[in-house]
């Protein structure tokens, strides 16, 4: 459509050249005498007239078709309307009319609006880019390996799962897969807006476009075409920007009695005129330029514009919409519900705490469970394990190794007879400690283990789900908007208590099965508040669609939740905040241009009616259209600054 615009516009503005040389009106404004004089010359005119009004005014003329077959008459209802009277009134001053024509305005004014909409077409195209550059993430062709370890360049259509491909420094991994050989830093900033560079071995996962750091890795394809990451982000951002919404609704209505307004206005505009004395061609040129300076398109470009910047800027930081009235009322939420588990917290056990005892110190406590629980899978011991290595504590492999049944592990550190055990171990075994610290732990319902060295109590180590490092500055950011957080959690109340304390929360749900979480959503609506749930995506489903926005949090690249309106890619809960800023965020620039296209009107078509022709001041139909494109323009430049120049702490925009 640029393509087409810019050659009818170039061509159009050559077949004006000869309409502007035999033109008397524009020599008599000028007060200069015609370029070209000859017997038959107004035919001559009239001829070029027509080629530019039939050329240059196609697409305005084809577009009045559309928009009255679609009972939506809109911008190319008026352009087609004011450019075929001004043309069909000056074709019959030729064969006879008395009167003036208007062959160099008509032919002006399409040449002007044909400009205007590339100009146009081009600033809206660079406001919904953002959509095209994630097609443009994947490369075309890929290095897929034969089973003899030869290279083959294949086309990505040719991949198939089980595939290996070979990625070399600096490529584009061409498809979802995991790594089978090599080690490398990988890019995923335009896919999932992780500012720094993941790294990856042997068995992570890699996604498609992402861009390969310094080393060569080995992919097996896991996902093809449609099913994978990027094709699913793409085709829920165009559903997302097809989905019609409240404000859109809204402009379009105004869009239409907008154009009502202008048909109505311009032929009140010329009887007005006539009834007042004027000549004919004075009240149709003061129609016309009515006609043509009201800018119904710009009001219908308001809405989209933004959603589609929006919309494509959240899919490239894994801010996934997959509901845009959903993500508009993300803008007026009083509260958002996180579940407590995978969210706030990352879902998994680690020490909080270790208490000495009997003259040890940590590290020596640490030295004598890590050994033990080196040989166990449970999930408290990958936790004391793992806070060993965090800790730089080494140990020994353990001898004698042996389950305690329900109640923990022995066996022989260094010749020293070891246990981890649980409480229930040292109520059996008549075994107390009389430590208020260690009192104080299980008073917050953390999992207390103990460690016993021949047979005494040396230590305990407190282990909790970790509360994640980014919880407390995402529910600060809410706080400051003015929402009020609260966390929901199936554990007890002193687990509860504890996470609340520590993130300085004052409301939260304990003791909350999985069945009874909508009903808790419920609960939270009633106050009153608009509410926002955010979970998994699997367990919280019933609660997130019973939330007036439902986000599903830390979906990787699984993003096809339907439970969920909003999905987020990464499991950082700042990205929430940066949700309902962003959607605060495209709620101005929506007001912005609404209210740019609703005053520009308010005062473009009394000017253009002739309200100020005592003064002196008339617009003619070629500054009109220079207006109304004008207007246009600045719709879609307000909507490309849709987050420049501030960017948020989690990454985005």
């Amino acid at each position: 459509m640029v393509a087409e615009f810019r050659r009818r516009f170039w061509v159009s503005l050559a077949l004006t050249v000869p309409v502007l040389a035999t033109s008397q009106m524009l020599a008599d404004l000028l007060g200069l005498g015609r370029v070209l004089v000859f017997a038959g010359d107004r035919y001559v005119e009239l001829a070029f007239a027509s080629a530019v009004y039939f050329y240059g005014g196609w697409p305005f003329l084809t577009g009045l078709v559309d928009e009255l077959r679609k009972r939506l008459p809109g911008m190319m209802t008026l352009i087609a309307l004011a450019i075929t009277v001004a043309y069909a009134y000056s074709a019959l001053v030729v064969f006879g009319l008395p009167g003036s024509v208007f062959f160099w305005e008509t032919a002006t004014l399409i040449d002007i609006m044909l400009l205007g909409h590339w100009i146009e077409m081009r600033s809206v195209l660079g406001a919904s880019r953002a959509l095209e550059q994630l097609v443009r993430l994947l490369p075309v062709e890929a290095h897929r390996l034969r089973p003899d370890g030869s290279i083959e360049e294949v086309p990505l259509e040719a991949l198939q799962p089980g595939d290996r491909v070979l990625v070399k420094p600096g490529e584009k991994i061409p498809t979802d897969g995991h790594v089978v050989a090599g080690r490398s830093s990988v890019n995923q900033a335009m896919l999932t807006g992780e500012s720094q560079p993941v790294e990856k071995g042997e068995g992570d996962e890699v996604i498609g476009g992402a861009v390969n750091g310094e080393g060569s890795i080995t992919v097996e394809v896991r996902r093809i075409g449609a099913d994978t990451y990027l094709a699913q982000v793409i085709e829920l951002v165009r559903k997302a920007q097809e989905t019609r919404s409240r404000t859109q609704d809204l402009a379009n209505r105004a869009a239409l009695w907008l154009t009502l307004i202008a048909v109505g206005g311009g032929t009140l505009t010329l009887v007005a005129w006539l009834g007042v004395g004027r000549e004919f061609s004075f009240a149709l040129e003061r129609m016309v330029t009515v006609m043509v300076i009201t800018c119904p398109h710009a009001l219908g470009l308001a809405v989209p514009l933004v959603v589609a910047v929006s919309t494509a800027l959240s899919a490239r930081n894994g801010l996934l919409i997959r509901d845009r009235s959903a993500f508009e009322r993300a803008r007026e939420l009083d509260a958002v519900v996180f579940d407590k588990t995978g969210t706030l917290t990352e879902g998994r056990f680690g020490v909080t705490d270790i208490v000495p005892l009997d003259g040890r110190t940590e590290q020596d406590v640490l030295r004598f469970a890590g050994a033990l629980e080196s040989r166990s899978e449970h999930p408290i011991a990958a936790g004391v394990v793992r806070a060993a290595a965090e800790r730089g504590v080494s140990f020994p492999a353990p001898e004698d190794f042996a389950a305690i049944p329900g109640k923990g592990a022995q066996g022989t550190v260094d010749g020293v007879a070891v246990k981890v055990v649980s409480p229930g171990f040292l109520k059996e075994h008549s075994l107390a400690v009389a430590d208020q610290r260690v009192a104080r732990l299980a008073e917050q319902g953390k999992t207390v283990v103990y460690v016993l060295a021949d047979g005494r109590p040396v230590g305990a180590i407190a282990l909790a789900d970790i509360i994640r490092p980014e919880s407390r500055d995402a529910l600060a950011r809410l706080k400051a908007m003015g929402i009020k957080p609260i966390m929901l959690t199936g554990d007890s109340a002193a687990v509860a208590r504890w996470v609340a304390a520590e993130l300085g929360l004052d409301d939260y749900f304990a003791e909350v099965l999985p069945d009874q979480k909508a009903a808790k959503i419920e609960e939270v609506k009633r106050r009153g508040l608009t509410v926002a749930m955010v979970g998994d995506g699997v367990n919280d489903a019933p609660a997130l669609v019973a939330a007036d926005v439902g986000i599903a949090i830390g979906a990787g690249t699984d993003v096809a939740i339907e439970s969920a309106d909003i999905v987020l890619v990464r499991s950082d809960p700042r990205d929430v905040a940066v949700i309902v800023e962003l959607a605060r965020a495209t709620y101005r620039k929506m007001v912005q241009n609404l209210w740019w296209a609703t005053g520009y009107n308010a005062v473009a078509i009394p000017l253009a009616a002739g309200v100020l022709a005592r003064a002196g001041i008339l617009l003619s139909p070629a500054l009109g259209a220079v207006l109304m494109s004008a207007s246009t323009v600045v719709v879609a430049l307000n909507a490309q600054l849709l987050g420049r120049g501030r960017r948020a702490t989690s990454g985005v925009y």
